[in-house]
């Protein structure tokens, strides 16, 4: 039964991640993958500098084998798989060479903005060629009505910005322990639910290995933190999310529940805008989670908030689209 299906590949997932960690963690140690710690970023932060990063390969490697498996025990191996998968080991890869740089080459920023943005776009353009290739609609759907219309070739341009920026936005998000496995296992739980309520199985199977994945993950990463995703993990689970969003014809919803993604990205936007205009700052750091933790907030208190706040947006997001 597809619903057995469904169950089964979250605990698989789940179960891949937490076993692959304690057999990788000590690996990325030997290897001295340590996180470098941005000197300008919190104070507190700097005790995290040597823990080890790239754990989005337990992630990626969890999610593509979990999926590819279900699926075609389900018998819904699809093109929609495929692009799925496309975009996260696409965007993962991407991470990975940025994560490479920083600890390899002691190169604290990675990859250059133009870099990381030229590889993303390309991905994105690849993902849009295969998407117009078998014949996917170009129509946006508006979440809570019965309307859509169909933007034609500007759809492209709608996509590119989709991945692009989900991915950024992700990334922005994954500044604390556990922060972003929690809030992303909530998102791919709210599509979870929606693509299988439109019957699209290959999708919630999907969705499920990523929450399975991301849990499992969680158990290493919530605070304080074992290993950290990085790049790796953080740019694949955004092109993901946002690809998911597409094909199951809901990326508008995606602003609702990404809605912590959203948040936090535009924070980091009104920072910039504001000391560049004003010579002020609006937040005493950005992205917000860290506005929280200098006013005083715990890290954890800064992280279930934010879970919550993840919550709330996704059941929002579930609401609009099947009972409005």
């Amino acid at each position: 039964m597809p619903e057995q299906i469904i169950v089964i590949a979250m605990s698989v997932s789940f179960l891949v991640t937490v076993i692959l960690s304690p057999l990788f963690i000590p690996f990325l140690r030997r290897l001295k993958f340590g996180q470098s710690i941005r000197e300008e970023g919190p104070k507190s932060h700097q005790k995290k500098s040597g823990t080890p990063t790239m754990g989005g390969i337990m992630i990626l490697l969890s999610i593509v084998a979990t999926t590819l498996w279900m699926t075609s025990r389900l018998s819904v191996l699809s093109v929609e798989t495929y692009l799925l998968l496309l975009v996260t080991v696409g965007y993962g890869v991407l991470g990975f060479l940025d994560d490479m740089i920083k600890v390899v080459m002691k190169r604290n920023l990675g990859l250059t903005s133009r870099q990381k943005f030229i590889g993303q776009l390309i991905i994105a353009v690849v993902f849009f060629f295969v998407y117009r290739q078998s014949g996917f609609s170009t129509e946006v759907h508006i979440p809570g009505t019965g309307w859509s219309f169909d933007l034609g070739w500007a759809y492209g341009v709608l996509l590119l910005l989709m991945l692009v920026g989900g991915s950024n936005a992700v990334n922005l998000t994954d500044g604390l322990d556990g922060l972003l496995a929690g809030t992303a296992a909530i998102a791919f739980g709210a599509y979870a639910v929606l693509a299988w309520n439109q019957g699209q199985y290959d999708v919630a199977v999907f969705c499920v290995a990523v929450v399975g994945a991301v849990l499992g993950f969680l158990v290493f990463n919530a605070h304080p933190a074992k290993v950290f995703m990085g790049d790796t993990g953080s740019l694949a689970l955004g092109g993901a999310i946002a690809a998911v969003a597409v094909l199951t014809k809901l990326e508008l919803l995606l602003i609702i529940i990404g809605g912590v993604f959203v948040i936090e990205t535009l924070s980091v936007i009104i920072q910039v805008a504001s000391f560049k205009t004003t010579g002020r700052r609006v937040f005493r750091m950005s992205p917000l989670h860290h506005h929280y933790e200098l006013v005083g907030w715990s890290e954890w208190r800064v992280v279930v908030t934010f879970w919550a706040v993840g919550l709330l947006f996704a059941m929002l997001g579930i609401y609009i689209e099947v009972w409005m």
